[in-house]
């Protein structure tokens, strides 16, 4: 692919069997910490993570299934979620909602991503939504992802687990990001639009990650979500 081609293994600067070696270590080593520095949750967790990307999503949703993003974003959410049950040692509902924001964030972003790479990803044979159903389904599905993603964003507040900072942030990112979705109904270019995508994309998530750090609170046993719940 276009978009790999410079990637040290594929230009053979690397040999694949170094690489193997060289990730089992780092692999093992993470793992480790993560048991002794942390707890068991944590550790439990990054090997789901990486069972469900390497074994699932790399060696055969990828190349067999439209539904492989929608699988590789579970993974991709993994390490916020990791972080946070190091600290809590247990998976509760802001664990959940961390998990609901970052896996919904990486729908609308890798289905951008495949819409200004389309004939990339095409060429590789690579069954991603755009190339499977088309760009004007890709749209839609990205316009509902980034609906479910605002109102996933909104429950860290609602559930106490960040302030009113916090909501401001998220409330504007999504409403922003959510508005440039459906711009694309109207575009002529639809590469140059989905760039644009991509890229608040990587800003939307960012701000949020920020907001999340500084504005953080221990939620109580009297907010919202309780009701909800």
């Amino acid at each position: 692919m276009e978009r790999t081609k410079n990637r040290v293994l594929v230009k053979g600067l690397i040999s694949p069997k170094i690489s193997l070696v060289y990730a089992t270590v780092l692999g093992i080593a993470g793992f480790m910490l993560l048991w002794f520095g942390a707890n068991p949750l944590a550790m439990w967790l990054a090997v789901m993570g990486f069972v469900v990307y390497v074994g699932v999503y790399s060696l055969y949703m990828k190349r067999h299934s439209v539904y492989g993003t929608l699988i590789g974003s579970l993974s991709g959410a993994a390490p916020p979620v990791i972080g946070y049950c190091a600290v809590t040692n247990e998976f509760d509902t802001g664990a959940a909602i961390l998990l609901a924001i970052f896996s919904l964030w990486q729908m609308p972003h890798s289905y951008a991503i495949a819409i200004f790479r389309f004939k990339d990803y095409q060429a590789a044979n690579i069954p991603v939504l755009p190339v499977v159903k088309g760009i004007s389904v890709a749209k839609n599905h990205i316009t509902l992802y980034i609906i479910a993603f605002a109102v996933a964003t909104l429950m860290l507040s609602l559930g106490g687990y960040a302030g009113y900072k916090y909501l401001i942030v998220a409330a504007a990112v999504s409403v922003w990001w959510l508005g440039m979705a459906l711009r694309g109904y109207k575009v002529e270019d639809d590469k140059v639009w989905a760039r644009k995508l991509f890229i608040f994309s990587i800003v939307a998530i960012t701000s949020l990650s920020v907001m999340m750090s500084v504005d953080f609170m221990v939620p109580d046993s009297h907010n919202l979500l309780t009701y909800v719940w």
